[in-house]
C-alpha cells in the first residue's frame, strides 16, 4: 500500500519535477532553433555557392544576418512610426489619425502568427517587437491627442499599466513568442513609481519597494526564464535607489511619527528579501539576502526609536537591535535566514565597535593631550556589550576560544577607558587600570596558547599606558610603577613560558621608575644615565639564572637598550659617560664569563677602551700615544697569548694589529712634530721591534718595525735632503736617475736573485 508524503516533501518532489521541465523546455527550443537553421540553409544552397565559388569564406552565417536584417528593419520601421506620429499627426484628423496607427498595429501584432507557421521565428519575434513599440506610440499619440491636459506622470503611469496587461495578454494569444512577456515585465516596472512620482518622499519608495517585491515574487515563482530574469534585474533595479532611500528618512526623521512609515518600509524591504533567501534556501545569493534582511530588520526596529534619544546614543539603540537578531539563532527559521541573521548581526556590532574604538585610543593618548568625544559614555556601552556578546557566543570550541580572546581585549579596552568616561581622580583611575594589568596577567595564567599571550599583550599596551600616564605626578609614579614591577615579575615566576614577555616588561617598568625618580629628585641627565646603568645590571643578572630559560634573549636585548639609553643620556657630560662606559663594561665583560656568550667580551673591551678614550679626552690630552698604547698593548698581549697555545698561528694574526695600533699613529705624528723627542722614541721603539722580530724569526715585528724604523729615518734625515737637492744644478736628478737605472739594468739578474733569496728568507719566518 501506497503512502502519501508529508506535505512538505510532496512541495520539495513538484519543485524538482518543475525545474527539470524547465530544463527539458528549453533544451527542446533550443533543439528547436536549430533545426530551423539547418532547414532555413537546406533551402538556399544557391545563395551560399557563389560565395564559396569567389575564394572567401562567409564572415557571418545565414541566420546571424538574417537577424541583423530584422533588426535593422525593425527599428527602422519604429523610427519611421515615431517620426509620424511625432512630425505628421498634426496634419490628419482624429479619424486618419486613429485609423492609420490603429490598423499599423493591429497588422503589425497579427502578422507573427503566419509568421510562426512557415517556421519564421525571427521575423516573428521581430514583428512583434515592432508591433509592442507602436502601442507605445498609440499611447503617446493618444495622450497628445484625446487627453492633452490629464497629469504626465499619472497618464504614464496608467499607460505603463496598460501596456503590461496587453503585452502579457498578448503573449497568452501567442505562447511561442518569446519576447511579450518579459516586455510586459520590463514596462510594468515604471507603473507604481511614475503614479508615486509626485507625492511624498515615503509613498516614492512604497511604490519602488512594492514593484520590487511584485518582481521578487515573480522571479521565484513563474516557470518562464526570460520572465524570471526580466523580473530579478528588475527587482535589484528598484531596490537599490529604495533602500538607501528608506534609510535616508529614517535617519532624518525628527520624531517617532515621521520615522514609522520609514521603519515600516525597511521592515517590509527586510520581509521581501528574507522570503526570497527563504525560496532560494542555498548558495551565495540566498545568503546575501538574508543578510540584508537581517540588516535592514535592525535598521527597522531602530528607526522609531532614535528620535527618542540623542544622536550620540543612536549607535547603542541599532546594537541592541542587532543583539535582538541573534535570537533568531535559536529558533526555528530556516537554515539560509538563521545563517543570514548572525551575520547580519555581527556586521552591525562590528560597525558599532568601529564607531567605539577612538575611545580607547583617546584614553591611551591622555598624558600627552586630551581630545574631546562627544560620544564617551554610549561608546563606553558598546565596548561592554560586545565585550559580553563575545564572552557566551561561539557555536563550537574554537569560536568560544576566539569570542573569549575578543572579550577579554574588549573588556580591558572599555576598563581602560572607565577612569577617563567618569573623570576619575588621577590616583583612582590608575588603580583601576593597575587592577586591569593583574587581572589580564592572572587571565594569561590560567590559560594556555593564543588566549594566554592575548591576555600577556592585553596586560603589556595597559600597563605602558598606566606608566606614562603616572610618570606626570610625583608620588604615584613611586607606587604603580613598583606595584607593576611586582606583577610582572610575579608571573614570570608562575608562568616560566610566557617569562619573555613578563621579564621584560619589569624591566622596563623599573627602567621608568629610575627616570621618574631622577625628575622628582631634579637629577641632571648624565647622572640619571649612570644610575640607570642599574637596570642593565639587573638584566645580566637575570640571565644569567638557570630558571630564566627561554626569556634569556629578551632579557639581554632588554637590558642592552636600556643601556643604550643611558649612554645617550650622559653624553653631554664626558668625565661622567667615561664612567658609564666603564660601568657597562663592567656589565658586558660578567656576561662574557659565561660560556655561551663569550663574543661579547669584544663589546666590553670596546667599552672600556671607548671610557679611557672619553677620560682622556675630559682631561684634554692630546698626544697620540695615550689613545693608542691602551688599545696595543692588550692586542699584544692577547696575541702571545694565541701563540704560546698555538704555535701555528700566524705572526701577522698575532701581532700585527697590536703592532699596528701602537706605531702607525706615533709615526704619523712624527711626520708632523718639530721636535725629536717623539721620533727619537718611536725610533728605538720601532728598532726595538725589528730586533724582536729578526731574533724570533717572526715576519710581523720585522716587517713593520723595519718599516717604520726606515721611515722614521727619512723624517729626520728629510731636512738635509731638502737642502743638498737645493744646492745640486738642476741637471744633476735626472743625471742620477738615469745612472740608477742604467745599474740596475746591468745587475738586474743578481738583484732579483737578491729578492727571491730574501723572500725566501722571510717566509721561513714565522
Amino acid at each position: 500500500m501506497t503512502t502519501t508524503p508529508p506535505p512538505a516533501e510532496e512541495l520539495r518532489l513538484i519543485d524538482a519535477e518543475l525545474r527539470a521541465l524547465d530544463a527539458r523546455r528549453a533544451q527542446l527550443l533550443a533543439r528547436r532553433a536549430w533545426l530551423t537553421q539547418v532547414l532555413w540553409a537546406a533551402r538556399t544552397p544557391a545563395a551560399a555557392s557563389p560565395t564559396r565559388t569567389a575564394g572567401a569564406g562567409g564572415e557571418a552565417s545565414a541566420p546571424d544576418v538574417q537577424n541583423v536584417l530584422l533588426l535593422l528593419g525593425g527599428l527602422l520601421l519604429g523610427i519611421a512610426s515615431l517620426v509620424f506620429t511625432v512630425v505628421a499627426w498634426g496634419s490628419m484628423g482624429i479619424g486618419g489619425r486613429a485609423l492609420v496607427l490603429g490598423a499599423l498595429t493591429v497588422v503589425v501584432l497579427a502578422s507573427p502568427a503566419p509568421l510562426l507557421r512557415r517556421g519564421l521565428r525571427a521575423t516573428a519575434e521581430a514583428m512583434a517587437g515592432l508591433g509592442m513599440t507602436l502601442t507605445v506610440l498609440d499611447a503617446y499619440a493618444l495622450h497628445r491627442a484625446v487627453w492633452p491636459e490629464a497629469p504626465a506622470t499619472a497618464y504614464a503611469a496608467g499607460a505603463c499599466a496598460l501596456l503590461a496587461a496587453v503585452w502579457a495578454g498578448y503573449g497568452l494569444l501567442s505562447r511561442e513568442l518569446r519576447g511579450p512577456w518579459p516586455a510586459a515585465v520590463a514596462v510594468a516596472q515604471f507603473a507604481l513609481p511614475s503614479a508615486a512620482s509626485e507625492g511624498s518622499g515615503e509613498l516614492f519608495v512604497a511604490a519602488l519597494l512594492t514593484t520590487a517585491a511584485l518582481d521578487t515574487a515573480a522571479a521565484l515563482w513563474l516557470r518562464s526564464t526570460p520572465v524570471r530574469w526580466a523580473a530579478a534585474v528588475g527587482a535589484c533595479v528598484q531596490a537599490v535607489p529604495a533602500v538607501p532611500l528608506a534609510l535616508w528618512l529614517t535617519a532624518s526623521a525628527g520624531g517617532p511619527g515621521d520615522a514609522v512609515p520609514a521603519a515600516l518600509l525597511l521592515a517590509f524591504a527586510a520581509v521581501t528579501a528574507a522570503v526570497a533567501a527563504w525560496r532560494l534556501r542555498e548558495g551565495g545569493t540566498a545568503t546575501a539576502l538574508a543578510v540584508v534582511a537581517g540588516v535592514l530588520a535592525v535598521a527597522a526596529a531602530g528607526g522609531p526609536v532614535r528620535p527618542l534619544l540623542t544622536a550620540v546614543w543612536a549607535v547603542p539603540v541599532y546594537l541592541a537591535g542587532a543583539l535582538l537578531l541573534l535570537g533568531a539563532v535559536r529558533t526555528p527559521l530556516p537554515a539560509v535566514l538563521r545563517r543570514g541573521a548572525l551575520w547580519a548581526s555581527g556586521g552591525v556590532q562590528g560597525v558599532a565597535l568601529l564607531w567605539a574604538l577612538p575611545l580607547p585610543l583617546v584614553a591611551l593618548a591622555e598624558p600627552v593631550a586630551r581630545p574631546a568625544l562627544v560620544h564617551e559614555g554610549p561608546a563606553l556601552l558598546v565596548l561592554a556589550v560586545v565585550a559580553a556578546v563575545l564572552l557566551v557566543a561561539g557555536r563550537d570550541e574554537v569560536w568560544r576560544a576566539r569570542g573569549r580572546r575578543g572579550a577579554s581585549v574588549l573588556g580591558a579596552a572599555a576598563l581602560y577607558a572607565l577612569p577617563t568616561v567618569f573623570e576619575l581622580p588621577h590616583e583612582a583611575g590608575a588603580a583601576v587600570r593597575v587592577l586591569v594589568v593583574a587581572g589580564a596577567l592572572e587571565v594569561a595564567r590560567r590559560t594556555a596558547g593564543r588566549g594566554a599571550w592575548t591576555a600577556v599583550v592585553v596586560a603589556l599596551v595597559v600597563s605602558g599606558g598606566t606608566a606614562v600616564s603616572v610618570m606626570s605626578g610625583r608620588l604615584a609614579p613611586l607606587v604603580v610603577l613598583p606595584v607593576l614591577i611586582a606583577l610582572f615579575t610575579a608571573f614570570s615566576l608562575a608562568r616560566r613560558p610566557l617569562a619573555r614577555a613578563g621579564l621584560p616588561a619589569a624591566l622596563v617598568h623599573a627602567a621608568l621608575l629610575v627616570c621618574s625618580v631622577a625628575a622628582l629628585r631634579d637629577w641632571e641627565a648624565s647622572t640619571a644615565g649612570a644610575v640607570l646603568l642599574a637596570v642593565p645590571a639587573a638584566a645580566a643578572l637575570l640571565a644569567a639564572r638557570p630558571w630564566t630559560g627561554p626569556a634569556t634573549v629578551a632579557v639581554e636585548v632588554t637590558g642592552a637598550a636600556v643601556g643604550v639609553c643611558a649612554l645617550l643620556l650622559t653624553v653631554l657630560d664626558p668625565p661622567v659617560l667615561a664612567v658609564a662606559l666603564a660601568l657597562a663594561g663592567v656589565i658586558t665583560g660578567t656576561t662574557a664569563l659565561r660560556a655561551d656568550r663569550r663574543p661579547v667580551g669584544y663589546a666590553s673591551g670596546a667599552l672600556f677602551l671607548l671610557a679611557a678614550w672619553v677620560r682622556l679626552a675630559a682631561w684634554e690630552v692630546t698626544a697620540p700615544e695615550a689613545y693608542a698604547l691602551p688599545v696595543a698593548v692588550p692586542m699584544l698581549v692577547l696575541g702571545v697569548v694565541r701563540r704560546r697555545r698555538d704555535a701555528a698561528v700566524p705572526s701577522w694574526s698575532a701581532y700585527a694589529p697590536g703592532l699596528a695600533a701602537g706605531l702607525l699613529p706615533s709615526l704619523l705624528a712624527a711626520w708632523a712634530d718639530a721636535h725629536a723627542t717623539r721620533p727619537l722614541l718611536l725610533g728605538l721603539a720601532a728598532l726595538a721591534v725589528t730586533v724582536a722580530g729578526a731574533v724570533r724569526r717572526l715576519q710581523a715585528p720585522l716587517v713593520l718595525g723595519g718599516a717604520v724604523l726606515v721611515l722614521d729615518a727619512l723624517h729626520e734625515l728629510a731636512p738635509y735632503l731638502v737642502q743638498a737637492l737645493g744646492a745640486l744644478p738642476r741637471w744633476a736628478p735626472p743625471a742620477a736617475a738615469g745612472l740608477l737605472l742604467l745599474l740596475l739594468g746591468t745587475t738586474y739578474e743578481r738583484r732579483l736573485r737578491d729578492a727571491r733569496r730574501a723572500r725566501e728568507a722571510l717566509r721561513r719566518m714565522g
